[in-house]
C-alpha cells in the first residue's frame, strides 16, 4: 500500500504518486480495514492491547471480522489515558508497552491550545507518512501551479532544540525531528525542488537569527523561487513584519556579501556566508524596492521581490485564519494554499483541491496513514450541558460509512501505539474524493470562553473578533496585529477580556463601538441570556503595547515551544501570559451592549 519509490524525473514521481493515491482512495473502506489488520498484526502482544484482547488470537481471523472484534473491546480513549505508558516510555521501559517498534524519538505537541505540551511517539512510519503527504499535496499543487525543476523554496522553517528524556529517549517537535530525517532531504530531491537555507539555518535554534537568514537568502536566491512556505501563516507573517525592521542591514549584508553582527552563532554564520557574496546591483534594486513599498504599506512584498513565485502555502485553517489578512497583504494577489491536515498523533488529510481559497480548503483523508473512526457530534440544547463541551456524541463510525453535511470527532488508531483515541478535532464532511471523505476543519472541541452556561469556541470568538476588527479598518485605517482573550470570574460578575495589539492611531470612539460590536455578535444563547440578566458582566477590551504578542511569543520559545508549532493562544489562564498582557495593557473600554 506505499506509493513506489521512483528515482528521476519528479513528474514521472509526481504522476506515480497521485496514481497510488487515486488507487487507495477508490476503495478506503477496504483499505482501512487492512490497515487496522496491520497495525494490530505489527503491535500484537504488546501490554496496551492485551488488557482488552488478553489470549485472543488474530492471525487467523478475517480482517474485517478483526475489524469489528477491535471497536467493540477496545474502549475509546484520551491522550491522558495513554500517558501513563508513554511516561514509562520515556523513563526508559523497554518493554512493548504500545508498539513493537522501539521508540527512540517522542514528539512534543505545541502547548499552545491545550496549555501544555503533550508526549506522543514518533517512529519511522511518522517520517514516511510526513515525505508521503508533502509528496502527494506538491504532486496536486505542481498540476495547478507548475514550478520549475531545480528551483528554490523560500522556507521559513525552525528546528528547536532536541532533549533525551530521564529514560534516554529523544524528544523534541514532531517538525524537529522531520527536519533532521532523511526523508526531508529525500523530499527535495524527489520534488527537484531545494530550500533557500541550509541546515544550519533551520536547526539555528534562535528564531530571530534564523528569520533573519532566511530573508537575507530568500532575497539573495530571488529570481530563483518558486514558492514561499512555512509550517503556519503565522510564521510568514512574522517573517515578513520582521522584515520591514531589518531589511536595511540585509540590503547591506547582500551588497558587500557580509553578515550582520545579530548573527552570532557559529555554525549559522558560517554556512551563510559559504553561500553569499557581494551583490551590490541586487542590493541596490532591492533598497529601491523597499523604499517605494514602505510608503505603499508592504502591499504586494511577495510579488514585488519573488518575481517568479507561484504562490504561498502554509496552514491556514483554524486559528491561523486571522492571519489571512495580513497574509494576502503581503501576497499582492499570488495564490495562498492551505497546506495538509494532521496533527501531532498523525497525518490525517491532503489538500487535492489546491486552488480553492485556505477559507474553502477541504483535506482528503489518507486512509494507508492511520485507522480513522469518525465520532458524530450533535449540537446541544444551548441551555443545559456540560460547561466543558457543547456537543452530544454518537458512536463511532468506520470512514466507509460517513455522511456528507455531518460534524465528526476523528478518533485515531496509529502504527505509533495509540489506540482509538480522540483527537479533539471538530470537521465537517463536504463530499468525497473516490471513496475517501474529504474534511473541513471547523474548530477545536474544547470551549475557550466560560463563566456560566455560556459556550463558545475558538471559531465563536475569531468570528466576533473578526467583526470587531472590521471597524478598525472602516474607520480608522487601522490594522489588528494579533489577540486573545480570557475569561475572568474571580470578580463577580464573571466576563470575557479580549486583548487587542493595534498598529495605527484608534480613537476612543471607535474602540468603544468596536467593544459593543464584538460583544453583541455573539450568538451563544447562554452567553446571551447571560448579558441581558448581568449574570456575565460587560466585555472589556484591553488594548496592549506594540509588541506585547512578540512578547508572548518569546514566553512560549523559552518555556521550550518551537516557532515552527507555534499558534497564538485565543483564549488564556496561563498567569505567565496574563501577567505580560495586563503589564502591558494601555487602554481599557467596557462595552455598554446591554445597557
Amino acid at each position: 500500500m506505499e506509493p513506489k519509490n521512483i528515482n528521476g524525473s519528479s513528474r514521472i514521481y509526481e504522476h506515480d504518486i497521485i496514481g497510488w493515491f487515486e488507487d487507495i482512495s477508490e476503495k478506503a473502506g477496504q483499505v482501512q480495514t487492512e490497515t487496522l489488520r496491520r497495525i494490530l498484526e505489527l503491535n500484537w502482544g504488546v501490554e496496551y492491547l492485551n488488557k482488552w484482547f488478553g489470549n485472543i488470537n488474530i492471525q487467523d481471523m478475517d480482517a474485517t471480522a478483526l475489524e469489528s472484534l477491535y471497536t467493540s473491546l477496545v474502549p475509546l480513549s484520551s491522550h491522558a489515558d495513554l500517558e501513563p505508558y508513554i511516561s514509562r516510555i520515556a523513563d526508559g521501559d523497554t518493554a512493548p508497552l504500545l508498539t513493537r517498534q522501539p521508540i527512540k524519538l517522542l514528539s512534543l505537541s505545541s502547548g499552545t491550545t491545550e496549555g501544555r505540551q503533550k508526549l506522543v511517539p514518533f517512529t519511522d512510519h511518522s517520517a514516511r507518512t510526513t515525505l508521503q503527504i508533502f509528496s502527494l499535496a506538491a504532486a496536486y499543487r505542481s498540476r495547478v501551479y507548475p514550478t520549475r525543476e531545480g528551483g528554490r523554496i523560500l522556507e521559513f522553517i525552525y528546528s528547536s532544540k532536541q532533549f533525551k528524556t530521564k529514560g534516554g529517549v529523544t524528544a523534541g517537535t514532531a517538525t524537529t525531528h522531520y527536519y533532521e530525517s532523511e526523508e526531508f532531504k529525500i523530499k527535495q530531491e524527489k520534488t527537484k525542488c531545494f530550500t533557500c537555507s541550509p541546515q544550519e539555518v533551520i536547526s539555528g535554534g534562535d528564531y530571530r537569527q534564523s528569520t533573519y537568514c532566511h530573508l537575507l537568502l530568500g532575497l539573495f536566491f530571488c529570481d530563483q523561487v518558486e514558492f514561499i512556505t512555512s509550517t503556519f501563516a503565522f510564521s510568514i507573517v512574522q517573517a515578513f513584519r520582521e522584515f520591514e525592521v531589518v531589511w536595511r542591514e540585509i540590503c547591506d549584508d547582500i551588497k558587500k556579501g557580509t553578515l550582520s553582527e545579530r548573527i552570532s552563532l557559529p555554525k549559522m554564520r558560517k554556512a551563510v556566508l559559504s553561500i553569499i557574496s557581494p551583490n551590490p546591483s541586487l542590493a541596490s534594486k532591492i533598497e529601491e524596492s523597499c523604499e517605494e513599498l514602505e510608503n505603499q504599506n508592504w502591499v504586494g512584498l511577495i510579488t514585488k521581490f519573488w518575481p517568479n513565485s507561484k504562490y504561498v502555502y502554509s496552514i491556514m485553517t483554524g486559528s491561523m485564519q486571522p492571519y489571512l489578512q495580513k497574509l494576502r497583504h503581503y501576497a499582492g494577489g499570488l495564490p495562498l494554499v492551505s497546506a495538509d491536515y494532521g496533527s501531532t498523533e498523525s497525518w490525517i488529510g491532503a489538500n487535492v483541491d489546491p486552488y480553492l481559497p485556505p477559507e474553502d480548503a477541504t483535506f482528503a483523508v489518507i486512509p494507508t496513514f492511520s485507522y480513522y473512526e469518525f465520532m458524530p457530534l450533535y449540537r446541544q440544547n444551548q441551555d443545559c450541558g456540560s460547561a466543558i463541551d457543547d456537543f452530544i456524541e454518537d458512536e463511532p463510525v468506520p470512514l466507509s460509512k460517513v455522511k456528507e453535511g455531518q460534524e465528526y470527532d476523528i478518533v485515531l488508531t496509529t502504527f505509533t501505539g495509540l489506540y482509538r483515541c480522540k483527537l479533539g478535532d471538530v470537521v465537517e464532511v463536504t463530499g468525497f474524493h473516490n471513496g475517501t471523505p474529504k474534511l473541513n476543519f471547523i474548530c477545536r472541541r474544547k470551549l475557550i470562553l466560560t463563566i456560566n452556561i455560556d459556550k463558545n469556541t475558538e471559531k465563536d470568538l475569531q468570528m466576533v473578533v473578526e467583526k470587531g476588527s472590521q471597524l478598525l479598518v472602516s474607520k480608522a485605517r487601522a490594522e489588528l496585529v494579533d489577540f486573545t482573550s480570557h475569561a475572568e470570574s474571580e470578580t463577580q460578575p464573571g466576563h470575557y477580556i479580549i486583548y487587542w495589539e493595534i498598529k495605527g492611531d484608534v480613537g476612543e470612539d471607535v474602540l468603544g463601538e468596536c467593544c459593543r460590536k464584538m460583544d453583541a455578535s455573539f450568538v451563544d444563547h447562554g452567553y446571551v441570556v447571560s448579558r441581558s440578566t448581568n449574570s456575565i458582566g460587560p466585555l472589556e477590551l484591553c488594548i496592549v503595547k506594540i509588541g506585547t504578542f512578540k512578547k508572548i511569543l518569546e514566553y512560549f520559545i523559552g518555556n521550550g515551544a518551537a516557532l515552527s508549532q507555534f499558534k497564538t493562544p485565543r483564549c488564556t489562564s496561563n498567569h505567565g501570559l496574563l501577567k505580560i498582557l495586563s503589564g502591558s495593557t494601555i487602554k481599557r473600554i467596557y462595552s455598554t451592549a446591554y445597557s
